[in-house]
């Protein structure tokens, strides 16, 4: 008999001793443990007293049983998950009042009561349900931000923009979809987003001159629910240039138009983290160098991507941030959507906003989702079509 297999037998045979109640019953079990084993009785004793088992028991369930851990309730937030592109608990929480109406259009009826648990249920509790069907993302790739010109001494430093209230103040990025190699042209995604709502806009254009980023970017500000007040970059050559200089600063109510300290990423945290779970967790690292897709991104920017993610998909906002001893102490405001935040917004006008509550009516994001999944797959279909 092996050692391994003498852990094993020792393993399932120790339960079975400990369960014995007669004293024949465990003198039954010593005899059968020498005659398996071979061992001499007295080692057979000593080996059962100090026997420690090698897997660790199941911990018992403490407590009365979870009341949300129920087929019903976990079908309906598996799927809300799921759609919503899996969003962290609290602002999972958050959205939940916001898609169960659409839920229950493209599904079926929810009874009252398992509405009453969906709006009562904490994060911590979403977590411990979803654990089983989270899902991991991992990539990498490559940052083609290149220096700006001279133009730059022409634009201001700046660094505070977490400070924001008003709306109309954007950051803005480009995402290059270049695969794992920077040659030659391909798309690039300009990622605008607003500092004070978390209103975000995206736009393809076909490498990264700055005519054709210029065209995308006066294509934002069109869509933006209020007007543009400031617009902040990095030092990339497709936003330091002299016709965004000037257009800027030529109008009659001028924009602040500020830049980013070089090679200081953090400075611009707020449209790096949109780079990644709006654009990259999307359409991934992929290479975009077929120049049909380009229209066919912009059609999916302009209609269903920006209703999904502005007024279905909620956001957490820093309220304040201490320092006590060694350690950075973060507060945030409950989790809203960008198109909640414009409601609350007392600079929004009234028109803008009454626009807004007729559009979020007749919206679904179980149907938005579709499209965009539907849109997505034929991106890269037509990619492929070289």
């Amino acid at each position: 008999m092996s050692p391994n297999f003498k852990k094993e037998y020792m393993e399932k045979f120790h339960l079975r001793y400990k369960k014995a109640k007669t004293r024949i019953e465990k003198s039954d079990l010593i005899t059968e443990l020498c005659i398996t084993c071979n061992w001499h009785r007295k080692h057979a004793i000593r080996v059962l007293g100090n026997y420690k088992r090698f897997t660790k028991p199941k911990p018992k369930t403490r407590g009365k049983p979870s009341k949300y851990n129920k087929p019903e309730i976990i079908k309906i937030l598996k799927r809300i998950w799921l759609t919503a592109y899996m969003p962290c608990s609290k602002n999972f929480k958050a959205l939940i009042p916001l898609w169960i109406p659409s839920y229950q259009l493209e599904y079926e009826a929810i009874p009252d009561k398992i509405i009453k648990l969906l709006h009562e249920i904490s994060p911590s509790s979403i977590d411990r349900i979803l654990k089983p069907v989270r899902v991991k993302y991992t990539g990498k790739g490559k940052c083609t931000t290149k220096p700006g010109t001279l133009i730059r001494n022409q634009i201001p430093i700046k660094t505070n923009q977490w400070d924001e209230s008003k709306p109309g103040f954007i950051e803005a990025d480009t995402v290059a979809h270049c695969g794992d190699r920077t040659e030659g042209m391909y798309a690039n995604t300009v990622d605008a987003v607003d500092i004070a709502t978390g209103w975000t806009e995206q736009r393809a254009a076909w490498g990264k001159g700055y005519s054709g980023v210029m065209d995308q970017i006066l294509d934002i500000e069109d869509s933006l629910p209020f007007p543009l007040l400031g617009f902040d970059s990095d030092n990339g050559g497709e936003f330091i240039n002299w016709h965004l200089y000037r257009h800027f600063t030529s109008r009659e109510k001028l924009v602040e138009y500020t830049r980013s300290r070089p090679y200081h990423s953090n400075d611009n945290s707020h449209i790096e983290q949109k780079n990644w779970t709006h654009v990259r967790q999307w359409l991934g690292y992929v290479r975009l160098d077929n120049p049909k897709v380009v229209p066919l991104m912009n059609a999916l920017y302009k209609s269903e991507w920006r209703l999904y993610h502005n007024f279905f998909c909620p956001s957490m906002k820093l309220k304040q941030k201490k320092r006590i001893a060694s350690k950075t102490v973060k507060c945030y405001h409950p989790p809203k959507t960008p198109y909640q935040r414009a409601l609350d917004s007392e600079h929004v006008s009234n028109k803008n906003k009454n626009n807004l509550k007729e559009q979020f009516a007749g919206l679904n994001p179980f149907k938005l989702r579709k499209a965009i999944d539907k849109k997505i797959s034929n991106i890269l279909k037509v990619n492929r079509q070289k």
